[in-house]
């Protein structure tokens, strides 16, 4: 059976998804609803465009001068879900001589995603909360799968750049965000904390889609607040 990825969209020159300039690839469908999604049209897995993994590759390999000092990011949606074609992606990119990344939010069970992992140079990992009470509303799931993904990144020292959401009613509590510090400063995998302020850019979405966004009220954090925050995360190489 051919094997095919259900893809979102692309970025040609990626700035923020891991080092370097970047050939973004968004993967369709996620397990996830989270409150503050600014890309709920990558949520449903029967949407997308189906592609094989080197029809993905050649159109990669257009931007390989691009890219050549960055690498390829694939992110969704979630790419953990669809493990097939992005393990097979990941083996063609390293052919090809390129860095790569997995942009997750981590809600894929270790035992479904572990080849993904072990072939990816680094990852992008999103901590919703510590808290599983606040994940689970704030996403719709548990953090147990994130945290094992972590545990298991340490384990084998691979490189992880974590991200988490600053947003006010959930995430924006100097006692939560310090809890948070301190736990990730004790991982030598992790290699950079990216404390991301909540916007509402993706509202438009959720109308266009019929979506009740229960988050049209809440306003961004204090910018002020999040540098103060950041300084509690240790500055690694």
């Amino acid at each position: 059976m051919e094997n095919l990825g259900r893809i979102h969209s692309y970025e040609t020159f990626g700035a923020v998804d891991g080092p370097g300039i970047r050939f973004v690839v968004f993967m369709q469908g996620c397990p996830l609803r989270c409150k503050y999604c600014h890309n709920p049209d990558t949520w449903d897995f029967a949407k997308g465009e189906q592609k094989t993994p080197q029809q993905v590759m050649d159109k990669i390999l257009d931007y390989k001068n691009f890219i050549k000092t960055g690498g390829v990011t694939i992110s969704g949606g979630e790419p953990l879900a669809q493990p097939k074609f992005c393990a097979e992606l990941l083996r063609l990119c390293k052919q090809n001589g390129l860095h790569t990344a997995i942009d997750t939010s981590g809600a894929v069970p270790l035992k479904n995603c572990k080849d993904i992992i072990d072939l990816a140079d680094m990852l992008l990992l999103d901590i919703k909360s510590l808290d599983e009470d606040v994940c689970i509303d704030l996403t719709g799931l548990s953090n147990k799968n994130a945290l094992e993904i972590l545990d298991y990144c340490e384990k084998v020292q691979k490189p992880i750049w974590i991200r988490h959401v600053v947003v006010d009613g959930y995430t924006n509590d100097e006692e939560k965000i310090t809890r948070l510090a301190d736990f990730l400063n004790a991982y030598k995998c992790v290699k950079k904390v990216e404390l991301l302020p909540f916007h509402k850019m993706g509202e438009f979405k959720w109308n266009d889609l019929g979506l009740d966004y229960k988050l049209a009220d809440t306003q961004p954090p204090d910018m002020v607040d999040v540098k103060r925050y950041q300084k509690l995360f240790l500055q690694k190489d």
